[in-house]
């Protein structure tokens, strides 16, 4: 090592240092080649089996539930709808995460399972069971930070999808968002109809005027995560100026 020639300057010291340390991080990153559903890793295949569904037989993608909640990432005081919220898997989770000055509707259709949420959960008070209609939460306007819907989009009303959506944009704060994990029916041979096809998704979205800000498949599990904005976070684009020759055309002649 003391045989080795020093740097010209500590300049380029320091410019050798980053890049060693880039090189080691850009090797870190490549360790592991396999998609685990994570966005920040690489989509590189290098096991043909690596998408193939394993894990719970009914919900593969609660195995991603960390990663999940750091797409969300819910702040104290958050205000969650959990539509469909069953047996309060998630809205378990996202109390942990929206603390005591937060609120999480864990909102059913059956009365049943929100009696057992109320019972389950009688000592968490942000945790609020809730019974609902199948086409309205019946929350106020402007009132929730997050929807989100887990395999529950496909059992909305029959062509009762936009008009959901669009109630939800009522019900959401201008930055807020909805969260949508369904199967998606074209993998495992289309087996099914447990699920909802991704053009059909993007279809009622955009009519309903959201913005699919994300969208990606959960390695493992043949469901997708969709994070939806709000359409009005996106406006018009600038004009584009008119080109040289149209101005030297508008100049008056000498």
């Amino acid at each position: 090592m003391n045989n080795l020639p020093r740097p010209a300057n500590h300049k380029t010291s320091r410019s050798r240092s980053g890049l060693i340390v880039l090189t080691i991080v850009l090797s870190l990153t490549h360790l592991d080649h396999k998609a685990s559903g994570e966005s920040d890793q690489t989509t590189r295949i290098s096991d043909p089996a690596q998408h193939k569904r394993t894990g719970n037989k009914s919900y593969p993608y609660r195995a991603k539930s960390e990663y999940i909640l750091k797409e969300l990432d819910l702040q104290p005081g958050d205000v969650v709808v959990d539509v469909g919220a069953g047996d309060g898997f998630w809205s378990e989770k996202f109390a942990e995460h929206v603390g005591e000055s937060g609120l999480v509707h864990a909102a059913e259709v059956a009365e049943k399972k929100v009696a057992q949420m109320k019972e389950k959960y009688a000592s968490s008070p942000q945790i609020k069971p809730c019974l609902i209609e199948s086409d309205s939460t019946g929350l106020a306007e402007n009132s929730c930070d997050l929807a989100f819907l887990s395999q529950t989009y496909h059992h909305l009303n029959k062509d009762g999808h936009v008009d959901y959506l669009k109630h939800l944009h009522k019900v959401l704060k201008p930055t807020g968002r909805i969260v949508i994990i369904e199967k998606y029916i074209e993998t495992g041979l289309g087996a099914g109809t447990h699920g909802t096809r991704l053009s059909r998704l993007i279809r009622e979205v955009e009519e309903a005027d959201w913005v699919a800000v994300r969208l990606e498949m959960m390695t493992g599990t043949y469901h997708y995560l969709a994070v939806l904005a709000q359409k009005e976070l996106f406006p018009p684009e600038p004009e584009k100026e008119k080109k040289t020759e149209d101005k030297k055309e508008s100049q008056p002649k000498k």
